[in-house]
């Protein structure tokens, strides 16, 4: 079955500790009256992963990242009015650094939901990053505003939505002089990193919390359906931590320990519901990291919407003995094709990245950006071949 997604994907079977108890993956917003909250299913071959690119001009200038911090301590007041020092490279001096470039977000729907998350300042004139899944209610007739460090207060309107990397860009109005965040890297992060996570969970504005980096590249699927199936959710290629995020961190920041932003948190798995549907942190958060989110506010700045990665076939779970991805239809004239793949083919691997299931190829597509070259390594009659191919852009058919 062909669809207009990059790479599409069959549901897979909730994955859960005992019969009865699925593993459920929420979209961390604060809900708030009639507020929809989005669930999100984890698969049973990988929880993780995301989707998104590399940066282009206009985003390096306004997503300018610094350098690695300063050396030595930085000071802060105690409750006592003395100077205590704190170390660089301290949870305590990331909190300092970064706290003021944090926000809390509050949505009114015109059907009288509301909501509340997080986002990350990038410029000084209010320029807002956060999830799309945070301000979608607000997209038809509500309203948006934006609550500071400072406890000031400014409305903001929507700049540019990306319902496919679950990313968006808001403007905070009439406000100067705010402290942009430093934007790092994702590209080379660790298993077992540490990690700062800050946001407004539960409507507490100001949150710190710690953990570190759990895994990297995992595949989850977000929304109420697949995109396999047709559905609206999301694949994110995300970072794994288990630094507690809960609902109303969703659009808060990761970061590491010199302050630099390095994802963006956008969901939980959960192994049951509370409030407003959805449960508290069980040590497993996914965050969108910050490469793939960067081109994506570029584009989302310049036009209000973005293009994805596309590879032009279906796909589902290998039926094979081959652990991968395996292609359906194949389109005609598609990147795809035009490299040679075929219907039956096993994709095992997306540029180094091994791919076992078909969510990990749509996070994997998803990723890069149209135009980008790959190589792909895939199964066919018994026999492991690579080929290279130039994604087409999914701008036409998304």
């Amino acid at each position: 079955m062909t669809n207009p997604y990059s790479s599409p994907t069959l549901p897979l079977p909730p994955l859960g500790p005992e019969p009865g108890q699925p593993l459920v993956v929420d979209a961390p917003s604060a809900p708030s009256g009639r507020r929809r909250t989005a669930a999100l299913v984890a698969s049973t071959a990988v929880l993780a992963g995301l989707l998104g690119g590399g940066v282009g001009a206009a985003a390096v200038t306004v997503l300018d990242s610094s350098p690695a911090g300063t050396t030595g301590t930085t000071g802060t007041l105690s409750p006592t009015g003395a100077t205590v020092a704190l170390p660089t490279g301290s949870v305590a001096a990331v909190a300092q650094q970064v706290l003021p470039s944090v926000v809390s977000i509050q949505f009114s729907g015109a059907d009288g939901s509301g909501g509340e998350g997080s986002g990350v300042i990038l410029t000084s004139d209010g320029r807002i990053l956060t999830n799309n899944h945070v301000v979608e209610g607000a997209a038809n007739g509500g309203s948006l505003a934006v609550t500071f460090s400072d406890g000031s207060r400014a409305d903001a309107s929507i700049v540019g939505r990306d319902p496919v990397t679950d990313l968006a860009v808001i403007q905070a109005k009439g406000v100067s002089g705010l402290t942009p965040a430093k934007l790092g890297s994702s590209a080379d992060l660790k298993v077992g990193q540490s990690v700062v996570a800050i946001g407004s969970p539960l409507g507490l504005a100001g949150t710190v919390t710690t953990g570190i980096v759990s895994a990297v590249n995992r595949p989850v699927v977000t929304g109420p359906e697949s995109p396999s199936a047709g559905g609206s959710g999301s694949v994110l290629n995300a970072i794994q931590t288990d630094a507690a995020i809960n609902p109303g961190n969703s659009g808060g920041a990761l970061v590491d320990l010199q302050g630099r932003v390095i994802g963006i948190n956008s969901a939980i798995a959960s192994l049951g519901s509370s409030q407003g549907g959805q449960s508290g942190s069980i040590g497993l958060g996914f965050s969108i990291p910050i490469d793939q989110a960067k081109n994506v506010v570029e584009q989302l700045v310049a036009t209000g919407t973005a293009a994805h990665g596309r590879l032009g076939v279906s796909v589902e779970n290998s039926t094979t003995d081959v652990l991968g991805a395996q292609l359906g239809d194949v389109t005609s004239g598609s990147a795809a094709a035009a490299a040679g793949l075929r219907s039956g083919d096993v994709i095992t691997g997306f540029d180094g990245q091994p791919i076992d299931s078909a969510d990990a190829l749509v996070a994997a597509v998803r990723a890069r950006q149209p135009g980008d070259s790959v190589t792909v390594t895939y199964e066919r009659g018994g026999q492991t071949a690579t080929t290279n191919v130039t994604l087409d852009s999914d701008a036409a058919t998304s």
